[in-house]
């Protein structure tokens, strides 16, 4: 069921869904393409369009081989949409859920690469908001990397901001997904670099561990152990990687390490990984909830083809 998206654009297929919108398979002037149609009543929100307008220059700006590029931006009737790269391959969360968890090299390969990629952001002056396996793509038709790890892209950037409007996140709501917020987003702050750090970090221990370190049970009880706990050891980890861990989810924005250390680090690292197996670690006594308190962005692979099959990491 192919429809227009504005002049230049023709969506032929869905790729996923999410609470932000649709993401269907296109066709532009340049070939394939991922575009992200927003839901209608975001399309309605006049305020929402204006920030959406105000944004593109410095999404259509941000290129960077770890970042999934929005090649356009259309604002067309009911219709608001991002248009981006197609990336043949699949998402960090459907690894995970196929593998739980992965050997410490890959890990830290996948891990570096969208730090690079955070960093050509935040050298931009954008900040994502919302890190975590959903929003990592895996590049299935590159090479492969240390550990057999696929090339890693981050998307969905600018969607975390454009539905974070005063209307959509009155006192009771949180944008973004719980079990990767940084307490000082918790504690109602302005979002700046360092919460995408800690989002990261995150990643890279639930990518070790097999569940995140603050997660499960409740979303209201997952946000108070981001700003009230510390975070549990994983046995079997290098010392160095995991002090990389610990500054990097420190509760304190400032004592974090920005993105472009945190690459540089986890490359230094990489030789001492090679042939290290995954850490056998025990489940937690509580399920990692996986809730999203307000999504700001899709969990859906944004710039991703799930039809490709995973690769044999």
């Amino acid at each position: 069921m192919a429809r227009k998206i504005g002049s230049r654009y023709t969506a032929h297929q869905i790729l996923g869904r999410g609470s932000a919108g649709t993401v269907w398979l296109g066709d532009g002037p340049d070939g394939p393409v991922a575009v992200k149609l927003l839901r209608e009543d975001l399309a309605s929100d006049e305020e929402l369009v204006g920030r959406f307008v105000q944004e593109r220059t410095a999404l259509l700006g941000l290129e960077h081989p770890n970042v999934v590029s929005v090649r356009d931006l259309v604002v067309d009737g009911n219709d608001l949409a991002l248009v981006m790269d197609l990336v043949r391959g699949t998402d960090l969360r459907s690894r995970l859920d196929r593998d739980r968890r992965l050997a410490p090299e890959a890990a830290v390969a996948i891990v570096a690469d969208v730090a690079e990629g955070l960093a050509a952001a935040h050298a931009a002056g954008i900040v994502h908001r919302d890190v975590k396996p959903e929003n990592i793509l895996l590049d299935m038709r590159g090479p492969l990397g240390p550990g057999g790890s696929h090339r890693a892209l981050l998307t969905d950037f600018g969607v975390a901001k454009l539905i974070d409007t005063p209307k959509r996140t009155r006192a009771t709501k949180i944008i973004g997904t719980p079990d990767y917020l940084a307490p000082e987003i918790v504690e109602g702050l302005p979002p700046r670099a360092s919460v995408d750090i800690y989002a990261l970090a995150t990643v890279l221990y639930e990518l070790l561990a097999g569940f995140t370190p603050f997660g499960g049970g409740h979303p209201g009880a997952v946000l108070r152990r981001h700003v009230t706990e510390t975070v549990a050891p994983l046995p079997g980890i290098p010392d160095e990687l995991w002090q990389l861990v610990v500054q990097c989810l420190a509760k304190a924005p400032a004592s974090r390490l920005r993105a472009s250390e945190v690459a540089a680090r986890l490359r230094e690292q990489l030789p001492t990984l090679a042939g290290m197996p995954p850490l056998d670690v025990g489940e937690p006594d509580a399920e990692v909830s996986g809730q999203t308190a307000d999504a700001g962005s899709d969990g859906t692979a944004g710039g991703g083809d799930r039809g490709e099959p995973a690769g044999p990491d």
